[in-house]
């Protein structure tokens, strides 16, 4: 379907996509960002940090890779699948990596850590048990103001192992 048009109602294109496993309808800006959609549509924990591509707190997973959605356009997402840090865990299941990072003190402000940890999802997901150069060059493009980064990598570590235990099984 990439060549489909899409259609406009009042200046407002209509994006369907599947977020956080559900399939929905965005009527979204041309010019308008991913970042700015889903906030809009009702997904805040995507923070807004920087708007200019430089802190990583506005990312999300996109078609199963990590982008950053100031700087993806919302109609880009047309027909994709986009997991936010909602569609990871909730606050009586979380996720491994979300248990992790409460565990290890990696959560100051808070407003780093769902572009962190959807980047270490990412991580994850395509190498289970990373070494500690790996974790930071894909925590590489978060920048937390507020830690050293060492209990996030620790965190990244921890909930790789929690991970690795729950596979055996």
């Amino acid at each position: 379907m990439k060549n489909e048009i899409l259609e406009t109602k009042d200046g407002l294109f209509t994006v369907t996509v599947m977020v956080n496993g559900e399939k929905k309808e965005l009527p979204v800006r041309n010019s308008e960002s991913l970042l700015d959609a889903l906030r809009r549509h009702g997904w805040k924990g995507t923070k807004k940090g920087c708007d200019t591509g430089d802190c990583g707190s506005c990312t999300v997973i996109l078609n199963g890779r990590p982008v950053l959605g100031c700087l993806t356009p919302a109609v880009t997402a047309h027909n994709g699948e986009i997991t936010t840090i909602e569609g990871l865990g909730s606050v009586h299941e979380p996720h491994p990596l979300q248990e992790a990072f409460v565990e290890a003190g990696a959560v100051q402000c808070g407003f780093c850590i769902p572009g962190m940890i959807l980047s270490s999802k990412h991580l994850l997901d395509n190498n289970p048990m990373p070494t500690e150069a790996e974790i930071r060059k894909a925590l590489d493009g978060n920048l937390c103001r507020c830690t050293g980064y060492v209990k996030q990598v620790e965190a990244v570590k921890k909930a790789a192992a929690k991970m690795a235990r729950g596979r055996k099984k």
